[in-house]
């Protein structure tokens, strides 16, 4: 389907974390939602919206000490908006919403050189504006994302972006249908309790929801994990092995754990040596028996030097690595892939394209290559049920998602808002102490009614309740 795109709109709603969300050397604790708003014409000439959404999440795209929480988030919005004035080009002709992806890219971000720190925070802009043109296209066909996908609606031509895939067709691999669930692997943060017993009296929430792991466990029915890893051998030992104790004494023996290095080890051989001493424990052999993949254990700059990689045969007797904050643009993944990494994660917020791509080197690869489903703090309504409508579409079998454990529910929506997607989603939200969250049974997310016209989610946005771009304002505290 061919669209024009003739407006975008973005609007700001700040939100604030009910716990601190600590990964890597990064805390969060509030970012503001950005949700971009397409007006389109169609082929038949009518007009019809798309909408997409994201935390400006500060300390993950760009990791530079140096700068401040402030500028990180100015700068994602600044990428949102050179990439609607990009689509908005005057020259700009109706396009496939692939063919209008690609130009962005190219424009964006493969135009940089490919070690250039920017290219993450171009490449968030140009994700979002690509979401909001999939969700346009859905609409004006009346058809769902897996139902896009399926009929060729979006133009996806894979060769264009990487010659490798010239002979590879996503509908040949595309599940018959998609996911009507998924396992929800839960994030255990640098700084999140273990125990309810450790959180002093002064700092419990009293909010109906869990604050601790073994909270989380018993009120979710939790069997999947993904761990947050520090960089200091010690720390993680210790953090490691009490987490598995938690976590035997709740659950028993895991179903799937994944480690998050999150950029902070100088080494490969420090983290074999990490996994090392945490097998000789009881605790964490069992706890190792379960972990899938180690996620981007090296800063970024480095995943591509083949120097820094010698000890991957000694990390990889415990599990394979995959990248994650450098995948930083289509070449990222076969780059990676030549240096012994074999997972790549799955992220809106760095590209569905890329991740239909990536979907494709995973295909040819026999089995060695492939996805997972991560999590950098999706939002309800619009920036989750993407998410999820993705992972659906792709079979992905379990994902990581802390939204609901970070933020509390549905509260940073308009009241109207979250009562319309407790009745057009009952089987992902149900009513809580506090309004509306999550509907999580023995750890599973019910994804169903993502199958609807548009691209995962069936709540109009109310506009009016949110701040334009232009009148936002960074808050001082």
């Amino acid at each position: 389907m061919r669209l024009r795109p003739e407006r975008v709109q973005l609007f700001l709603t700040d939100c604030r974390a009910r716990l601190p969300f600590r990964f890597g050397a990064a805390v969060l604790t509030a970012a503001p939602l950005c949700t971009a708003r397409l007006e389109c014409s169609s082929p038949s000439g009518a007009r019809v919206e798309g909408a997409a959404a994201d935390l400006l999440v500060p300390r993950w795209f760009r990791k530079d000490p140096a700068r401040s929480v402030r500028e990180d988030v100015e700068e994602l919005l600044a990428s949102a908006q050179e990439a609607a004035a990009e689509l908005l080009a005057p020259a700009a002709p109706a396009a496939s919403a692939f063919a209008h992806w690609l130009r962005l890219e190219r424009a964006r971000v493969t135009a940089l050189d490919f070690a250039a720190p920017q290219r993450l925070v171009r490449g968030f802009g140009v994700a979002l504006l690509e979401r909001a043109l999939l969700d346009a296209a859905c609409r004006a066909a009346g058809c769902s994302f897996f139902e896009g996908l399926r009929r060729d609606l979006f133009g996806f031509q894979p060769q264009a972006a990487l010659a490798e895939l010239a002979t590879w067709s996503l509908a040949d691999c595309l599940p018959a249908a998609p996911a009507e669930r998924v396992l929800l692997r839960h994030t255990v943060g640098l700084a999140d309790p273990l125990h309810a017993a450790e959180i002093a009296p002064g700092e419990r929430l009293h909010d109906g929801l869990p604050q601790a792991l073994d909270q989380d466990i018993r009120r979710y029915g939790l069997r999947c994990f993904k761990l947050k890893l520090s960089g200091d051998p010690g720390r993680d030992l210790e953090r490691l092995v009490r987490s598995a104790r938690v976590i035997e004494e709740e659950c028993g023996a895991p179903q799937a754990v994944t480690l998050d290095g999150n950029e902070q080890f100088a080494s490969l051989e420090d983290l074999a040596r990490l996994l090392e001493g945490v097998a000789r424990t009881p605790e964490g052999g069992r706890l190792l028996r379960a972990l899938h993949y180690i996620e981007q254990p090296l800063p970024r700059q480095w995943t591509f030097d083949a120097a820094r990689h010698r000890a991957l045969g000694a990390v990889e007797a415990f599990a394979p690595l995959l990248i994650d904050e450098a995948d930083a643009g289509v070449e990222a993944f076969p780059r990676a892939a030549e240096l012994g990494y074999r997972g790549v994660s799955i992220k809106n917020c760095k590209g569905v394209f890329r991740a239909l791509l990536n979907f494709g080197l995973c295909a040819r690869s026999n089995g060695r290559l492939f996805q997972s489903g991560e999590d950098l703090t999706n939002l309800p309504i619009v920036a989750l049920q993407q998410d999820l409508a993705t992972m659906a579409a792709l079979g992905v079998a379990h994902v990581e998602r802390n939204g609901h454990h970070y933020f509390r529910g549905l509260e940073h929506l308009p009241p109207a808002e979250a009562r319309e997607a407790l009745a057009r989603h009952p089987d992902l939200y149900e009513p809580q102490a506090h309004g509306a969250g999550l509907r999580i049974r023995d750890g599973i997310l019910e994804l169903r009614s993502l199958q609807c016209p548009g691209y995962g989610y069936a709540v109009a946005p109310r506009w009016e309740a949110r701040i334009p771009a232009q009148d936002w304002r960074f808050p001082e505290a």
